[in-house]
């Protein structure tokens, strides 16, 4: 896949530009997970955070006896402010700087942080470890798939794509009339189409790396990068606790 990538942007393909190459996506997907992880971490610390102290979580949750029974309006925002940043870079990524892009990307992870802490109100802590470290094992799993296989999965990822359109319209129809079994169908449809996209994803990084080489859109497009996989893992994970979850 290296080489059929660093063919395809013009390059000599000498033996020494090839190794550049190789050494420089090498870099470039250290460079993306360690955002990720990041991501995650930075996640998982605001999630604690609320979870831990009362007062914090009083300010975007509805609590009597201890228990979350809603959000409150700074809450909606917290929840639903993560998709128009993602909207706003999506149309405006070219005009932003590598500055203003990791800070969407900082603002993003802490925010998804205060959806992820209903995951701890709701199940038991060794429950959430437990489904953290099974989502982290298959993410491994799938990533190095993608970045490992020579098959092209781009006729994939469009079908994924039209997955997650039909995952969003069956959560949306399933909120307004609530079915058991359909969320389990849902569950079930989020935990496979996530686990392609992370596949997908990864091989899509490694395409837009070849075109970003010695370029400088190279830092941008490891930030997107990371997001694309960051979204991917919490979105198995949410998928999979409802599956592994134990509820308080």
């Amino acid at each position: 896949m290296a080489n059929q990538n660093f063919n395809t942007f013009g390059r000599t393909g000498t033996a020494a530009d090839q190794a550049a190459f190789d050494v420089g996506l090498r870099a470039h997907m250290i460079r993306v997970y360690n955002y990720m992880a990041s991501g995650l971490a930075l996640s998982g610390i605001v999630a604690f955070g609320l979870f831990s102290s009362p007062d914090l979580a009083g300010l975007f949750f509805q609590i009597q006896a201890g228990r979350v029974v809603g959000l409150n309006g700074l809450g909606w925002v917290a929840i639903l402010a993560p998709m128009g940043l993602l909207l706003l870079v999506s149309f405006r990524a070219a005009q932003m700087s590598v500055g203003s892009i990791q800070a969407v990307y900082w603002a993003v992870t802490a925010l998804m942080g205060v959806s992820l802490s209903l995951l701890l109100f709701r199940y038991t802590g060794a429950s959430v470890a437990r489904t953290f470290f099974v989502t982290a094992a298959a993410f491994g799993a799938l990533s190095l798939y993608g970045y490992t296989t020579k098959k092209d999965l781009t006729a994939m990822g469009k079908f994924l794509f039209m997955g997650v359109v039909g995952l969003i319209l069956a959560s949306i129809v399933n909120m307004i009339w609530p079915s058991g079994a359909m969320s389990f169908v849902i569950s079930a449809a989020g935990v496979l189409i996530f686990s392609g996209l992370i596949a997908y994803d990864t091989q899509k990084i490694k395409d837009q790396y070849a075109d970003a080489w010695g370029t400088d859109t190279a830092e941008k497009v490891a930030i997107f990068g990371a997001l694309s996989l960051y979204l991917d893992f919490v979105n198995l994970f949410q998928f999979l606790m409802m599956f592994l979850g134990q509820r308080r």
